[in-house]
């Protein structure tokens, strides 16, 4: 089974909401919609779904123009963050509600209710009414009612954000097997590059309704096509310095730094370089070639077993992701360094030119 959108565009009084949409999601593991608030994903869904018509372009499904269709004459489900279950009906009930309504035998609608409700671990609570249940379990029903059915198109936008973590980790799990053997094409939204990167599969990323980057989701990561895909993919984002190469050297900001083996071969010019959070070290790395820059302390966030340490180089801001307890001075002076077997290096115009990645088939749009 496979979606496909060709060149499907919204537009509502003449506001874009959704910009030349071109994408193909198939079955067997999650595509999962990653961008901000208001990026466009709901958007996005719902022309998907058939809730909204597309002013221009088509969606498939399965082979079969769907554009037209009407919602009611699709095979579609869709999970919203917000829960929605019926207050009369009991927990089995609203689970059951597609089944009977598809007039499934009443033996296999038990089967199917019992196994889906253990997956999500509200079997318990089957004879429960949903004003008994908490906020999570009225979520984990929802989701339930809309797994039991056998739908082509199963829509998740942000249906986890409001359960423990230690739950939306095992749900992650359960879900990616579920949906390995099904002829089930699964689009998850999400704001989360941690929750994107967790569910594997596919990556699209989105920025106000344009569809920037799509792909494997661990190349897509990897290998963004630009600046903006490396921003989008990444919390805290990566980190962009503005570089110089001339002379032999790497020049960021006053600093002049020797220029690296890996890019002996880049002609002299201006360019962007990246380096992701987590890479940023405050010690000496005992290997390969590193560029050390000044900087000052802005805050050291503390939580749990990490840092995330805000600081500024020449005016420009930077964080880094470390393990352990930092405790630091505002104002602190201190040095950084970036491993360049971990940098990106992108052209002015903010295309990637250089990557630590493998060669990959992630693609701009």
């Amino acid at each position: 089974m496979s979606l496909q959108l060709e060149n499907v565009t919204l537009k509502v009084r003449g506001e874009t909401y959704i910009d030349e949409a071109n994408l193909q999601l198939d079955s067997g593991s999650f595509n999962v919609l990653l961008g901000h608030t208001l990026a466009g994903k709901t958007t996005l869904m719902r022309l998907m779904a058939g809730l909204d018509t597309p002013s221009r372009g088509r969606v498939w499904l399965g082979g079969r123009d769907m554009t037209d269709v009407p919602v009611r004459q699709r095979n579609v489900s869709m999970v919203y963050q917000q829960f929605i279950n019926y207050p009369t009906l009991t927990v089995f009930d609203n689970i059951a509600s597609p089944l009977k309504q598809a007039k499934v035998a009443r033996a296999e609608i038990q089967r199917r209710v019992e196994e889906t409700a253990h997956m999500l671990g509200i079997d318990h609570l089957l004879g429960r009414y949903p004003q008994a249940l908490s906020g999570g379990q009225q979520q984990r029903t929802a989701m339930a009612r809309a797994l039991v059915k056998d739908a082509d198109l199963v829509l998740f936008d942000e249906p986890l954000v409001n359960l423990d973590y230690k739950l939306r980790e095992s749900l992650r799990v359960e879900m990616r097997k579920l949906f390995a053997s099904r002829d089930t094409v699964a689009v998850y939204a999400t704001t989360e590059p941690a929750e994107a990167l967790a569910l594997g599969g596919t990556t699209v990323l989105l920025k106000e309704g344009r569809i920037v980057q799509s792909g494997p989701s661990g190349e897509v990561y990897r290998q963004p096509c630009n600046m903006e895909a490396a921003s989008l993919f990444g919390e805290p984002p990566i980190n962009l310095l503005a570089a110089e190469i001339a002379g032999g050297e790497c020049r960021i900001g006053r600093q002049r730094l020797p220029l690296p083996a890996a890019w002996q071969h880049l002609e002299e010019g201006h360019y962007r370089l990246g380096v992701r959070p987590h890479h940023v070290s405050l010690a000496p790395l005992a290997t390969g070639e590193t560029l050390c820059l000044p900087v000052q302390v802005r805050v050291a966030e503390i939580g749990g077993s990490e840092t995330f340490l805000h600081m500024t180089h020449d005016e420009i801001d930077l964080v880094a992701h470390l393990g352990g307890i930092h405790e630091l001075a505002v104002d602190q002076a201190l040095e950084i360094h970036l491993p360049c077997a971990e940098m990106f290096v992108f052209e002015p115009d903010g295309e990637l030119l250089l990557s630590p990645a493998f060669p990959a088939t992630a693609a701009c749009a």
